[in-house]
């Protein structure tokens, strides 16, 4: 019995462009990946230190108070009323289970995974893992038969796009005639930014003005990672169809798919406090203030980027050639090819970076700018 045939890590093609930049004399500003730099806020660590005497196993189900605090964050932060908590589960953070999903629903060879044309690659894998095709394709009216899961990701990982109401009604109403279970990856819903984004909340695909009260077939899937600096923690969850997440329940028991007891009551205590969440949004905020408008004077142009960690960028030739300019002033970014075959001309500049770490890949962007300049005046 052989491995499972999928594509090497992508992210170790990065390495000679982190060794690169790592030899700058500043220090390498890393903005690659998404991984927070800031604090777990007080009230969560707290609660997992009261919490350390975890003697018994945990449930899977998460426990009541867990459920409840999700059903509460729902209703108050995503304007979905009324779930109930059958119609929520906890996970082992999201990765897991956008890898997972698939398996957990039963697709097999012969079924479709439809996923966004810019897409987190986690995705595609998910399908490979269990025979099925992934299709990258962002109009319903292409989304193919045969199709048994759609993924959407709103803000969007790599490229910050928001779908609004309409838009998810539209994705709803043709997964619905596919016979597919449709999932919405909201992750970085609390960061939206720019258009009505910026005041308006981003939109869940459970929220009733898109479901009309409906929500057979449709999951949300949500992370603390982002909003709360919990990316160590592992914690995340889903909400929706209470049929499938009463399956996704009994095949989760079987595979032991648990979160540690005092990680559960760390979610408790992150999703009932909103500062937390509302300060470090504006952390991000102040960090993309900076970053953005020195990548235009760069000469980027940033892409949809409305909301979410990331400025999706381009300055019109290969994201590798783009890459290697970057490592030599100490840069490291994300190549789009990392995330399909779509975008092979951008890069992926993520906004977990400390304050100090920003400004200076601002301050280098505009020296080479001026640089640049003066040898073409």
């Amino acid at each position: 019995m052989g491995a499972l045939d999928l594509d090497d890590y992508p992210w170790d093609a990065v390495a000679p462009y982190a060794a690169r930049a790592a030899e700058h004399p500043g220090g390498v500003v890393d903005l690659s990946i998404g991984s927070p730099v800031d604090p777990t806020p007080d009230v969560v660590a707290d609660a997992l230190r009261a919490a350390t005497d975890a003697h018994a196993y945990p449930q899977t189900v998460g426990t009541p108070a867990l459920r409840e605090a999700i059903t509460a964050w729902y209703a108050r932060r995503r304007g979905v009323p009324g779930l109930d908590a059958s119609e929520v589960l906890p996970t082992v953070g999201s990765k897991e289970l956008v890898a997972l999903l698939p398996l957990l629903l039963g697709l097999a060879e012969g079924d479709i995974v439809v996923h966004p044309r810019a897409a987190y690659p986690t995705y595609a894998v998910g399908a490979k893992l269990v025979g099925a095709t992934p299709v990258a394709a962002d109009d319903p009216a292409t989304w193919p038969e045969g199709t048994r899961l759609v993924w959407l990701n709103t803000p969007g990982n790599p490229d910050g796009r928001v779908l609004d109401v309409e838009a998810l009604r539209a994705a709803v109403a043709r997964a619905r005639e596919l016979g597919a279970v449709i999932a919405s990856d909201e992750c970085y819903a609390e960061l939206g930014w720019d258009g009505a984004w910026a005041s308006e909340p981003v939109p869940s695909i459970l929220d009733p003005r898109v479901t009309d009260g409906d929500r057979r077939g449709i999951l949300s899937v949500y992370s603390l990672s982002k909003q709360s600096n919990l990316a160590g923690y592992r914690a995340a969850f889903l909400a929706g169809d209470a049929t499938l997440v009463a399956s996704l329940l009994t095949v989760r028991k079987h595979l032991g798919l648990m979160l540690p007891a005092p990680v559960q009551a760390a979610m408790t205590a992150a999703l009932g406090d909103d500062v937390h969440v509302a300060a470090q949004r504006e952390r991000y905020r102040a960090r993309r203030e900076v970053l953005k408008p020195a990548l235009e004077n760069a000469g980027f142009r940033i892409d949809h980027s409305q909301g979410g960690l990331y400025l999706w960028a381009t300055e019109g030739r290969d994201a590798w050639d783009t890459m290697g300019a970057l490592a030599e002033r100490g840069i490291l970014a994300g190549p789009g090819h990392f995330y399909g075959e779509h975008y092979p001309q951008h890069v992926r500049f993520s906004l977990t970076a400390t304050d100090e770490r920003i400004a200076e890949a601002a301050r280098r962007l505009s020296a080479a700018q001026a640089a640049q300049a003066s040898q073409t005046s």
